[in-house]
């Protein structure tokens, strides 16, 4: 089929379903882009319907719906690719974005007549299970009742949390992948997260308490969160952090907890196992396969198979099935994380982890369950273990580095004296690097537990989960007062 050809028969055809019909559509633009002289083509589809809302006090202050659809093109040429997005799901629109993909590369339809393209394989459906999700999740009313329930449940544990906020938001996708070497997928995922957070205020005195809590592929996630407990936890840690005192700066031994202490691993770490990061030669592991990069104890792991787990996908945003990825095992380093592009210029193979925000972004290789595996210890053994240190119960926000150098605030920390924890403090930050703190984390507790959070990156931010047990880390410094 020539150009013009292509034009006429794809006048005000649209893109409606996503589904096996558009097979012989999908097939002609592919072959078209590959007769131009491109190694591979790429079509990524996509459908959204979000919505987020935010409780403060006692009344909803904020809704935000939004909708969108759109294709992303990329062509490969040897290690070189072209990307475009659109949200002109007409033949004519995404004939009009491959032609830019290739012009990008130098490549125009018509000039080569390469006919190597054999055809998509048979469609994996890994959404025709999940086709009753969306009209499954709470309606607006229904999710508005939750949240001023929540902070009315948090007005009558204390009446010193003067600010008080719970937010929702639930992201639906149907996304579609095909590409010239076979791949023709389908998938529909959905996720849902809550977040409470507070300000409490007595004597002149303040502190901020906040949780989030995530899941994905679980529509009936809202009905089913317990807000008492999240209350008495969220309640407690605020009381706690209004009499804490300044921590003094030093080199010490430091016990971060599990869940969402996994953040620094996720971020100092995780980030410089993605071969984004080996393709521009910034991390310092590199080279380093099969190499001993952390203490003995500690081994992690990237996958997104667990159920219900932030970070899960059916498949990634380039059809491939997720792995189990083995990264650290016993301190050394067996694998990165890699898309298709990664592993065109890396040479390291595809772990199913090449991930984007949504249609306007290209797949880049990204994090999905990522966390540090259980140890053989209690958490107090590993208190016990501490004579003069810091225990982390909650990370706060941070920056890292682009070869892993980071620090991160402590939203909740408490000293520990002769193996016991004292009182709080405030005001400490972890400073470090994960080439010199990695081979310092000494034991490993054995109660292991995950925590939903968002990552930014190259390819927009895409949910992940983060990850640990409680860990000792024998020395680092603490940056306080």
């Amino acid at each position: 089929m020539t150009e013009l050809q292509f034009k006429k028969h794809s006048d005000n055809m649209l893109f409606h379903n996503f589904d096996n019909s558009l097979k012989p559509k999908i097939e002609e633009l592919l072959s078209l882009g590959e007769s131009a002289g491109a190694d591979l083509v790429e079509i990524f589809l996509e459908k959204s319907d979000n919505i987020s809302l935010l409780a403060e006090q006692d009344n909803i202050s904020n809704v935000s719906p939004s909708f969108g659809i759109g294709a992303g093109i990329r062509v490969f040429l040897g290690k070189k690719d072209g990307f475009v997005s659109t949200n002109d799901l007409s033949e004519g629109g995404l004939l009009f974005a491959l032609s830019q993909a290739l012009g990008m590369l130098g490549l125009q339809i018509g000039l080569t007549n390469k006919k190597r393209f054999e055809g998509l394989n048979e469609l994996k459906d890994f959404g025709k299970l999940k086709n009753q999700w969306l009209t499954n999740t709470p309606e607006l009313s229904e999710a508005t009742i939750k949240l001023i329930e929540a902070t009315e449940t948090l007005a009558k544990k204390n009446s010193n949390l003067q600010v008080r906020r719970a937010s929702y938001s639930r992201n639906w996708q149907e996304v579609l992948v095909a590409a010239t070497d076979g791949v023709f997928a389908r998938d529909i995922r959905l996720h849902q997260t809550v977040g409470i957070n507070v300000i409490a205020i007595k004597d002149k005195k303040r502190s901020t308490s906040a949780r989030r809590y995530g899941s994905s592929g679980n529509p009936n996630d809202l009905r089913h969160w317990d807000i008492e407990n999240s209350a008495n936890e969220l309640n407690e840690s605020a009381q706690n952090m209004l009499h804490a005192e300044y921590v003094d700066a030093g080199q010490m031994p430091v016990v971060l907890a599990n869940k969402f202490g996994g953040v620094i691993f996720h971020e100092a770490c995780g980030h410089l196992l993605e071969t984004t990061q080996i393709e521009r030669g910034t991390s310092p592991f590199h080279d380093k396969v099969n190499e001993q990069i952390a203490h003995s104890a500690v081994s992690a792991v990237d996958e997104g198979l667990s159920n219900f787990a932030f970070g899960s996908i059916s498949m990634d945003d380039e059809g491939m099935e997720p792995q189990n990825t083995l990264l650290i095992e016993n301190g050394v380093l067996k694998k990165f994380l890699s898309d298709r592009a990664g592993s065109i210029r890396t040479g390291h193979s595809r772990t199913g982890s090449g991930r984007r925000q949504n249609f306007s972004f290209a797949a880049a290789s990204r994090m999905r369950n990522t966390y540090i595996k259980k140890g053989s210890f209690s958490p107090d053994n590993l208190i016990d273990s501490v004579e003069n240190g810091l225990y982390c119960k909650s990370m706060g926000g941070g920056s890292v580095g682009p070869t892993g150098q980071f620090n991160f605030s402590v939203e909740e920390g408490y000293l520990i004296k002769n193996g016991k924890l004292d009182k709080p403090v405030k005001g400490a930050t972890l400073i470090g690097e994960a080439k010199e703190v990695l081979p310092r984390i000494s034991m490993c507790a054995n109660d292991l537990d995950l925590a939903a959070g968002f990552c930014g990156s190259v390819s927009g931010s895409v949910n992940v989960t983060v990850g640990q047990p409680h860990i000792k880390v024998d020395s680092i410094t603490v940056g306080g007062r």
